[in-house]
């Protein structure tokens, strides 16, 4: 009994919560940066740079945040 191992790749719960929020979280605030910044951009007052790089964030974090809550 003293070689149990515990399954290859398993996270717990709590961390998957607690990873899962973050994505959530980083992905909204990337993605109204991007919304107000493409805003501004297309306004004139800033380049384009920044709001590209804002919705690339909040694109990549929605991809994460449904790869850790899929049931696998």
């Amino acid at each position: 009994m003293a070689d149990i191992q515990k399954r290859g790749g398993y996270t717990p719960r709590r961390v998957r919560e607690q990873r899962a929020y973050r994505l959530v979280v980083t992905g909204g605030v990337a993605g109204a940066v991007g919304v107000v910044t493409l805003v501004l951009a297309v306004a004139g007052v800033i380049g384009a740079a920044i709001p590209v790089i804002a919705l690339i964030v909040a694109a990549i974090c929605l991809v994460l945040f449904r790869q850790t809550v899929s049931g696998r």
